[in-house]
Order: C-alpha cells, then structure tokens, then sequence
C-alpha cells in the first residue's frame, strides 16, 4: 500500500495530542487541512481512526494499533536526526534515559556527575518509570537506554542486555522488631509478620512472588508502595519488615538504624542491567555514557 507520508506525519500530531486544533497548530497548516488528510488516510487504509464529538477525539481499536506504529517511527527518525547533528562533537545534543527513582539515586547518580563533567553541553534527560515500564519505553524509541532490574532468564527481543551491578535481596526491620535479631527463620514464619513490599508492577516485586511461589507460599503485605526509600523509612519507624535491596541500605545499617532479618532460604543474585534497542544505533552521546556504565572504574 502506497500511503504519502505526510499523512501519516497528519496523524501522528492528531493521535498525539489528541486534537485536530493542536495538530494544526504543530503544522502550521489549517484545520480543514488535517481533517482532510486524516480523511484521506482513512479512505486508504479502509478504516476509521478517530472518533470525533464536538468535546473530544479518542482514536479507535484500529487508530491505536495504527498509532503504536507511527509512534515509534518517528522516535526512531528523531533519533537519526540527532545522531546526524552529534556525529563531529560532544558540544552539542541529548540523552534520554529510562530508569526508576531507586537506581538514579542508588546506582547512577555519581555517573550522571561525571558525565556532566566531561560533557556539560549534553543534555541529560531521565524519565522514571519502573522497569517495565523503561523496557517499553526503549522498545518505543522513547528513550535511548534503559537502566533496569534485570527479571530472572526472561529474553528481550530485538533489545540488547548488559549486566552492571549484582544486587542482593534481603529483609530488614527496625526496632520493633529487636526480638528478631540473630535468629534465623523460614520464609513460611516472616509471612506471618506486618511486611512492606513493592508494588506488584515492579520487577522486585514479581522477582519476590514468584520465589515464594515455588516454595508454596504467596504475599499478604501490610503495605505496597511504589518507593524503595519509603520502604527503608517505614521498615525504621518499625512499622513492618521490608524486602529490599542490601546495597541501597549501607547507610542505615551503619547507624543501626535497621537491621538484617535472616533467612533460611536464600534468594538468588539478581543484577542491574544497561539494555538498548537493536533497530537503533546509539547517539554519540549514549554511547559515551553506555561507556562510563560499562567501566565503572572510571568513577
């Protein structure tokens, strides 16, 4: 099917924003000219892709999927772009990266540091998420690299993984819980106790039930959160037992602010992990700081 790409261009501005006025606006063409190019693509395609009232426009089942298409390849052009605008220097450009709140603070804020240092013209820019969510967002092109929780023998397709950092999984209280140090019990025993858990759209979080899983156990936590550090602060007020991550605990542990819950099963390493997208070539930029990831030594 032989479709002129300005209308596809036409469409991705109305899906976009939703708006007929917008997409106008973002073109610098009238009105009635996107609503003619959106007519003609739809007579092309045999289908309808909006559905339009006098308040709102929603896409339909066909314009989303249609939309999930387009998006991505203008993400992937965009990205051609800048990479033809950086290929001569460092002195201009941007990176995007996907990562959640827990390893920008944790992992990769001393590398942002340096990064800034080395390069200050480059614009860095994160979008938090959690790790499922930075996965979609580089299979989208949205981001450049994601920097993830890398779930347990799961396969990416068309995404490179790299292993940087193995982290640890343990639980830890605080002092209302005192009673239990130096004691080592069976997870079927903890379960009993008031826990502090991720939400479950988190790696961690499946990581966790699906390790309790084989063992014939499932979750009833106190409380699900979305934040690591608001675990580690509730875990010291002893409101609970929480399962975290020991390297995003030093600090804490140092003070004696919380301690260590033993167990006799043992959880698995798991790693942090850089992945990026096949179908597209790395921005100089990236690789620069895919680079800085790579040899930590650096720092």
């Amino acid at each position: 099917m032989n479709v002129n790409f300005e209308l596809y261009k036409v469409f991705y501005h109305v899906a976009k924003h939703l708006s007929f006025s917008q997409a106008s606006n973002k073109l610098y063409i009238s009105q009635s000219a996107v609503s003619q190019s959106i007519k003609m693509l739809e007579d092309k395609l045999n289908c309808r892709l909006f559905i339009r009232s006098t308040k709102q426009v929603q896409l339909t089942p066909e314009g989303e999927i249609l939309f999930q298409h387009i998006e991505q390849a203008f993400n992937f052009i965009q990205t051609g772009e800048r990479s033809i605008q950086e290929i001569h220097s460092l002195q201009r450009g941007e990176i995007r990266i996907g990562a959640s709140d827990t390893i920008c603070k944790y992992y990769l804020l001393p590398y942002l540091e340096l990064f800034n240092q080395l390069y200050p013209q480059i614009k860095v820019r994160i979008t938090n998420r959690t790790s499922p969510k930075c996965v979609e967002l580089l299979a989208k092109g949205l981001v450049d690299i994601s920097i993830i929780n890398l779930p347990e023998e799961e396969k990416y397709h068309e995404l490179t993984v790299k292993k940087l950092q193995t982290i640890h999984d343990v639980f830890i209280a605080g002092k209302n819980f005192t009673h239990l140090k130096g004691r080592t019990l069976e997870l079927k025993e903890l379960v009993e106790y008031p826990l502090l858990i991720l939400e479950k759209n988190s790696t961690t979080r499946r990581f966790l039930d699906a390790f309790l899983e084989k063992i014939g156990l499932s979750l009833a936590p106190e409380i699900e959160l979305g934040s690591v550090d608001l675990l580690i602060e509730l875990a010291k007020m002893g409101m609970g037992i929480a399962f975290v991550s020991q390297e995003y605990i030093s600090k804490e542990l140092e003070r004696g602010e919380i301690f260590l819950v033993k167990t006799k099963e043992e959880f698995p390493p798991r790693y942090l992990g850089l992945i990026k997208n096949n179908k597209l070539p790395l921005t100089l930029a990236a690789q620069k700081f895919a680079d800085l990831l790579n040899h930590p030594t650096y720092t």
